[in-house]
């Protein structure tokens, strides 16, 4: 759309989004909902699959590991494939590889095979997140970003917190491989319905940059380093063992010569930094890295005090996570409104405090606490995550040009995964440190443990603040709205 059309959309077409761009999200969503499920699906499994599989521990763990670095690795070549090959085949290549990933874990015969399964799943769900964001914003134009948002963010807030029951269900009543035969219809139907709805976008820029195979060389490894090390804090025992330190390091190493790399080259680079030029992306930036500590850092932690602390089984944790789903369902609608209108900070300065006010109750909760009074606060906290998630996207991208969208949506994933991966490592080295040895605590010396944890994640909340104050305010003319 043109920005003469624009100027003659009536105030009633502006009141909800347009049919076409409904009709790419729900092809998009469709496709990428197994991707998400897989983010707490197979968590739960992974002690019937080591059983199953007669395997060790550490080497079970690599079934999540293994899908989480090469998620992280692909994530930076997502903007070169959609401008080389165009929308609708990277999207349709990334789901299919997705699918094959799945049928073949489903059938993996032992957990080597597993394993490299896993990793070509989060090769597909790599490429398919940040290329998700990508099309849809481009499609929209910029345009009410906070509606837009809070359409697109729905299944990723409420499918995470659906898979550990659904993996309970599956668990309970038939094998564990159906936790990854569960995607084939999904994936099937995501293909189809793509590649006739996404025809359009058949073909990406006349001119498509060259793969920055430098940027590539330094960037994937570096992700991968990070991750990995981040991975390895709860089983090492902490930060400083040489096998958390050592990846960290040269992850870092790495990062910082992509850093000199990216901003030196005359060429386009992999992910373009100078992003961060812009005040309100950097402030979205660090509320992303930020939120890994104090948002979704706990969704590892709450599922397990109600295990650990309260003695409750995976699929009853799973269903006492269902009003968080809820409550980040229902305000949804009035959330995307006030962010188009207020714009995205006090939207989401409001989340960020409704989240603390949702996670305090379990710093105070006991091994006795009032289930209905955690259940509340959990409803509570997920009205705070639905608008936090809203207003930092709609804040991300707003003001930026077409083609920075693509390096904006690769970004934003790449500080939404390393600082989900840092939240939860700092999250389980300080519930490691309070409880000592799990095995040994008391029911009582795990309920102060976790108290302590959530105190921890109620700070680093409070930290979040800083960084949304970074983001843009009531909606300036011109601003947000991308070339057509």
């Amino acid at each position: 759309m043109t920005a003469t059309d624009a100027q003659k959309t009536t105030p009633q077409s502006r009141e909800k989004l347009d049919s076409p761009l409904v009709r790419l999200i729900v092809i998009l969503l469709l496709g990428a909902i197994p991707s998400l499920l897989d983010t707490t699906i197979v968590n739960v499994a992974i002690d019937t699959i080591g059983r199953d599989l007669h395997t060790t521990v550490s080497a079970i763990q690599w079934v999540i590991t293994g899908y989480l670095l090469s998620f992280g690795m692909v994530i930076p070549l997502s903007g070169w494939a959609l401008a080389r090959f165009g929308g609708r085949a990277t999207w349709v290549f990334s789901l299919s590889v997705f699918l094959a990933g799945s049928v073949l874990s489903g059938a993996a015969w032992n957990i080597g095979a597993l394993i490299g399964f896993r990793v070509l799943q989060g090769i597909g769900g790599g490429l398919m997140m940040p290329l998700l964001t990508t099309l849809i914003m481009q499609a929209s134009g910029g345009r009410q970003l906070g509606r837009l948002m809070a359409t697109v963010s729905l299944p990723v807030a409420v499918v995470p917190i659906l898979g550990p029951v659904i993996s309970g269900l599956i668990i309970s009543n038939v094998s564990w491989r159906w936790i990854f035969f569960v995607n084939v219809p999904m994936c099937v139907a995501g293909i189809i319905l793509a590649w006739r709805g996404l025809s359009g976008q058949s073909r990406g820029a006349a001119a498509a940059p060259r793969l920055d195979l430098a940027g590539m060389l330094l960037l994937c490894p570096a992700l991968a380093g990070l991750l990995y090390g981040l991975a390895q804090v709860s089983g090492a025992g902490g930060f400083g063992h040489p096998r958390v330190l050592v990846p960290l390091l040269a992850g870092a190493l790495l990062l910082g010569g992509f850093a000199l790399h990216a901003l030196r080259t005359k060429g386009e680079p992999l992910v373009d930094l100078r992003l961060f030029r812009s005040r309100p992306f950097t402030g979205a930036g660090l509320l992303m890295f930020l939120a890994g500590l104090s948002i979704y850092g706990a969704m590892l932690i709450i599922p397990l005090y109600f295990q650990q602390a309260r003695g409750y089984s995976a699929l009853a944790a799973g269903l006492l996570l269902v009003p968080q789903g809820i409550g980040s369902i229902l305000p949804r609608t009035i959330t995307g409104k006030l962010t188009d209108r207020l714009g995205p900070r006090p939207v989401s300065l409001a989340g960020i405090v409704l989240t603390i006010i949702g996670t305090v109750p379990f710093a105070l909760a006991g091994a006795h606490t009032n289930i209905a009074i955690l259940a509340a606060a959990l409803f509570v906290r997920g009205a705070g995550l639905g608008a936090a998630t809203i207003s930092l996207m709609a804040g991300a991208f707003q003001g930026l040009d077409r083609s920075q969208v693509p390096h904006a949506s690769s970004l934003t994933r790449i500080m939404q995964q390393v600082g989900g991966a840092f939240g939860a490592a700092v999250l389980v080295v300080i519930l490691s440190s309070q409880a000592g040895v799990h095995a040994a605590a008391s029911t009582s010396a795990l309920a102060s443990a976790f108290q302590v944890t959530f105190w921890s994640t109620t700070g680093f909340a409070v930290l979040a603040i800083l960084p949304a104050l970074m983001l843009p305010g009531r909606k300036r003319s011109g601003v947000g709205n991308l070339p057509g």
